[in-house]
């Protein structure tokens, strides 16, 4: 695979932000924007063969492909690329190390990073003439299903792609809509602990809440970091924590020691698998709202 298959299919960025808009605009016209996205597809395949050797430097990328169908394609993968390891695939880095060599051994044809992988070490990987894509955390509903569009078109399963998006939205649209008619409640969506971190504005997570009828209590906070006075002062109605074991249960408990939380009067203090919410792609997304959903019930 060239480094022409890698610029074509970039061309597709330049629908990025536009696309998102387009979306939330219509189905007319989001049927316009993923029949660009197919063109462009089309136009970046055209000729070349999709990659056979794919190294992923990223957790949530490698989910991606598997969900894409492309375990076959992967070669490389990170430590913590937990949905790989049934299937023994060549361990290269850390969440953050990479080693270089390992990756170049390989021989893949195309690696894909998130922003997290250091720069310099990506330049590095480029200059051994392997075409490499950095795919940055979404910060919206939207944007998580084009950037999963693109990848699916990248690595040659744009069909696929574009099948698990369409019923992505179609499924939460179903559920947007189940919370019309409901009064709007008071979310804390709590994703660290010691000291407490939150689901800012402008992120993928902070979908979650507006999606579900709800308002983050969090929302103009520039920072995620914050004291639990917080939250005790702005009494949300619900309390979701992202599960980190020991700690996350933990946490539970030290929010029931507060019976005057509407949270906790209502029992809707509760857990969401981390892997899951946490992870940028259509159908984690969709498994991640529907979780949420059962919960409110």
């Amino acid at each position: 695979m060239s480094d022409i298959f890698i610029m074509k299919v970039n061309q597709k960025n330049i629908f990025a932000s536009k696309g998102a808009r387009l979306l939330r605009k219509g189905s007319g016209q989001v049927k316009v924007l993923l029949l660009l996205l197919a063109l462009l597809a089309s136009m970046a395949i055209k000729g070349q063969e999709r990659p056979k050797r794919i190294v992923s430097l990223a957790p949530s990328l490698t989910k991606s492909i598997y969900y894409l169908g492309g375990a076959d394609q992967l070669v490389g993968r990170t430590t913590y690329c937990h949905i790989a390891e049934k299937d023994q695939k060549e361990v290269v880095a850390t969440a953050i190390t990479v080693n270089i060599e390992k990756v170049i051994t390989l021989k893949p044809d195309l690696v894909v990073a998130s922003t997290i992988t250091n720069p310099e070490t990506l330049e590095m990987i480029r200059r051994a003439g392997i075409p490499t894509k950095v795919i940055a955390t979404p910060p919206n509903f939207d944007i998580l299903c084009t950037q999963f569009l693109e990848l699916g078109a990248l690595i040659g399963q744009f069909a696929t792609a574009d099948s698990i998006v369409q019923h992505t939205r179609r499924e939460v649209d179903l559920i947007k809509q189940s919370y019309d008619q409901k009064a709007p409640q008071q979310f804390f969506f709590q994703i660290g602990a010691k000291p407490l971190f939150t689901v800012l504005d402008n992120t993928f997570m902070a979908d979650y809440i507006t999606f579900s009828g709800g308002e983050n209590i969090s929302s103009g906070l520039t920072k995620g970091t914050l004291n639990r006075e917080f939250v005790l002062v702005k009494n949300p109605d619900v309390i979701i924590i992202v599960n980190m074991g020991i700690v996350g249960e933990e946490e539970k408990k030290t929010w029931q020691l507060y019976p005057h939380l509407k949270a906790v009067k209502n029992n809707k203090v509760f857990f969401i698998e981390s892997d899951m919410a946490s992870t940028p792609n259509p159908p984690d997304f969709l498994n991640t709202m529907k979780a949420i959903q059962k919960a409110l019930q």
